[in-house]
């Protein structure tokens, strides 16, 4: 939904536990978990209007965040 976080405690909630712990014993867990987050937090300065780029920027980003989700889910199911 436009101007909404996407944070992925709320977008997963029944993966709360999984991911505190994978974000505490799993170093390439924790840094893609910090880039999806830095990615949505992005995305909604966009979405706000307190940066203003392309829409085609915006778009390229909302995929590097959809593609970050996508590769943290498969961790989560696998754990």
């Amino acid at each position: 939904m436009f101007g909404e976080h996407h944070d992925l405690i709320h977008e997963l909630p029944e993966y709360k536990d999984k991911i505190h712990e994978l974000k505490t014993h799993n170093a390439h867990f924790a840094r893609l978990f910090d880039e999806y987050h830095e990615v949505d937090h992005e995305v909604h300065r966009i979405e706000q209007g307190v940066e203003t780029p392309s829409d085609d920027y915006l778009e390229e980003v909302k995929k590097k965040r959809l593609a970050l989700k996508d590769e943290l889910f498969k961790m989560l199911q696998a754990a």
